[in-house]
Formats: C-alpha cells, structure tokens, sequence
C-alpha cells in the first residue's frame, strides 16, 4: 500500500508537496476505509482531490503513472529522455533536477524510493526499506564524473561483483536501475519483491478520454466471476441490462497492417510468425442482453457494445478495474470519475469499493463537490485534499484537515463553494 509521495519540480510542482494515504487518529470507517498495515501505521483505502480545472489535479496522478512506467522502460540509447518534465513557468526550475520520493508497504515492510532526475539523466536514484526504525539502504545510484555510479548494500542484497558491473554497465545514465536489473538474470530478492510490487500493485491511471470497454470486455471473457460481479453491480445501479455475452472473433490483417507490424522491434518474434502464417488477429465482441417492459409484456433485446452509451461502457470499465483493484489488493487512480456518470451512480460507486474490506487503495480527482456532504455518511475528513494554483502557476496541495473548526461547518460543499477551502476557479467579470 502506498504511504506518501513527495514531489518537487515536476509538472505543476514547483516547490515540494506531500500527498499522503496516512490516516489521522479519527476512528470513522476505521473497519473499511483504513488498514493497519503495521503498528501504528494506518493507510487509508481512499482519497478524493478537488481542485479548478489546470489547478495540477492530473498531474499528481501523472506522477504514479511516471514512476511505474520509469522503472521499467528501458531506453535503446541516451539521446531517449527520461519522461521527467520540470515546472516551466520559471527561468531557474527548468535547468534544476526533478525530485519524486514514495514510501510504500509490502505486507508490514516499508519501502522508500528517492528520485531525482532531469529530462536527460538520473542525478539520485536510491531504494531503503526498514526492518527497524531506521532505514536500510539497498542500492543508491548517483551521478559522480559524468556517470552514473551504483552501489549495492551487499549485507543485504546479495549481489556478486560481476552482477554489479554488469547491471552498471546496462543502466544507461536516462533509465532506472529497476530496468536494468531486469536485463540481469539473478535474484535479488529484497529488490525484487519492490519491482513485482510496482508491477502488480500500481494500475495504470483511468482519465475522461480512457477507452475502458475494451478492457472490461477482455477481462469478462477471462473472468466469469468478474462479469458476475458486474452484472450484479449494472442491475443495483438500475440499468435494465440483465446479460452480457463475450466471443472471440477473428478478423483478417491487411498486408500493410502486417508489414507495420513486422517491422515493430516490441512485438514478440512468435506473435510475428503468428501472424505470417495465420494472417489474422482475434478480437473480444461484446453483446449486451437488454430487459424490457412494454404493451406486449417482457421482451429481451441483444445489443453490441457500440451501441451502449457512453456511460454504460464507462460504468463497466471503471468497475472492471475496480474489481481488479480490490482482487489483487492494488492502487488505482482515477481522473474525473464523474466524467459520463450521474453523480449518485459515482456516489454508488464509491460506496460499494468501500464497503469492501482489504488492502486495495483508490485515489480519485472530482469536480462533484455535492460528495462533501457524504463526509462522517460515506467519506472521512482526512480523504479530502485539494489542488489550488498559486500566482507563480504552480500547485499547492493540500488536506481538508489542515483546517481548523471543520465540525463547527453545518456544509462542506458550501464552504466550498464559497472558497473557504480555495481550490476554486478564480473567474472574474
């Protein structure tokens, strides 16, 4: 489960923000909304962030998307950039390193990865975790005579001379060290248990534009619970689809389509003659069985995905990947949720993921403020947090619970609206 994340000079931040998941002493939900996941460390499960329009909501989860494709994008030379962007809006920030830091658990152990890098190379790269109080270091990489130098805590992460020189020279000055190792067959077990957490444990994000079906669709043909789950869900939220049916179907590739892809170095050389010899690709369809009511009584009606509406697809691609979230105890950030969605279906939405009790973390960017009267119903106080743009444009990011006499407020959505909270578009006349 992710801690806290710290950021500086990357995006929209331009001095150092924390957003953390860590939960104050308010015991509301305490059953479902928060895990301890090691003495006296209690996680959240959830978090909201609201803010105006460019206040840098996407961009804080731009940072997670950042960091679990970094770790494992291996460059092909050093002209490629890092994906690092500085704050622009400044003479001095944009020739300065970006700084990323995260604190995360594994099962009760804790990790702490420090990161800093500009849009060419990696200055500071370093990994802890702590079997104490103190953290134990497990590899620091720093930038000393123009390259970069790697050092492995051999007490603890058993690594052979030849494997440090090897993953050294593999570790391009603009690729992290995670991507190297990976090019290194051996164990390490201590490193890897943070990398096949990344992988698993950190979903890409979801934004207004993510065409989610195809995903929701691929996922029900694997997972016949999974569709269940979803058919459940459809019906409770009142859509009159009672049926959903998925099927494989091939479809013949064009000679340049082919061509495009043969000459692709990321796909896999089986798959290449594959698709030589059987000159065709497969595909998911999905049909959806609608009940109706009408002058002739019950009827059934069977319709593509294509024809469902904007909101029923998206409906089902959040809860797919919601429901992956919960399975495999995972972090799942997501943009706008309310984008296509009545607000009392995102409400609903909300309510079913924590009313489910594991280790499974949900951050969410709204602008459906009508969610801060759920607060003590649905929500905790220590969930809510807010972007505002300074002068400077760059973001400040901030908790609900940094403000004082918040029981005294008969509405939080009022406070709101009335900028008690900032995060406001500041429009003028």
């Amino acid at each position: 489960m992710i801690q806290e994340v710290k950021i500086k000079n990357f995006l929209s931040f331009k001095d150092e923000v924390t957003f953390s998941f860590e939960a104050t002493k308010d015991k509301t939900f305490e059953d479902y909304q928060v895990v301890e996941v090691a003495k006296g460390v209690r996680l959240l499960r959830f978090a909201l962030v609201y803010g105006a329009n460019a206040s840098g909501k996407s961009n804080l989860l731009n940072v997670f998307d950042f960091l679990s494709s970094f770790w494992f994008s291996k460059t092909p030379d050093l002209d490629e950039p890092t994906g690092a962007v500085p704050f622009k809006l400044d003479i001095i920030t944009p020739t300065q390193p970006s700084h990323i830091e995260m604190k995360f658990y594994i099962d009760s152990t804790r990790y702490w990865y420090v990161l800093e890098l500009d849009e060419k190379r990696v200055y500071v790269e370093k990994l802890y975790y702590y079997k104490s109080a103190q953290p134990t270091m497990l590899f620091s990489r720093e930038w000393k005579d123009n390259q970069s130098v790697i050092t492995f805590n051999t007490a603890v992460a058993k690594v052979s001379k030849a494997a440090q020189e090897e993953i050294s020279l593999k570790c391009l000055a603009n690729m992290s060290v995670f991507a190297a190792r990976n090019q290194v067959n051996l164990a390490i077990p201590e490193i890897d248990a943070a990398m096949d957490w990344m992988r698993a444990s950190v979903m890409p994000a979801i934004n207004p534009m993510t065409q989610m079906f195809g995903y929701a669709g691929k996922k029900m043909f694997e997972d016949a619970t999974l569709k269940t789950y979803l058919l459940d869900f459809v019906h409770k939220a009142d859509f009159n689809i009672t049926g959903v049916r998925s099927d494989v179907v091939k479809n013949q590739i064009s000679q340049a389509d082919l061509t495009y892809i043969l000459s692709r170095d990321d796909v896999p050389t089986a798959e290449k003659e594959r698709l030589q010899k059987e000159q065709s690709f497969e595909t998911i369809e999905t049909t959806f069985e609608h009940t109706v009511k009408n002058e002739r009584g019950v009827e059934k009606y069977y319709m593509p995905n294509n024809l469902q509406s904007d909101g029923t697809t998206r409906t089902f691609g959040i809860e797919a990947a919601i429901y992956s979230a919960m399975k495999a105890g995972a972090f799942l950030h997501i943009d706008e949720i309310e984008a296509s969605l009545h607000p009392d279906l995102v409400e609903f939405i909300l309510q079913k993921f924590l009313a489910t009790k594991n280790r499974s973390q949900l951050l969410i960017t709204t602008h459906y403020d009508p969610l801060l009267n759920t607060i003590d119903d649905l929500l905790r106080r220590d969930s809510v947090w807010f972007t505002d743009k300074r002068e400077s444009g760059s973001t400040n990011l901030y908790s609900l619970v940094e403000f004082k006499g918040l029981k005294r407020i008969a509405s939080l959505q009022r406070a709101y609206r009335n900028g008690i909270f900032g995060a406001l578009p500041n429009i003028k006349g």
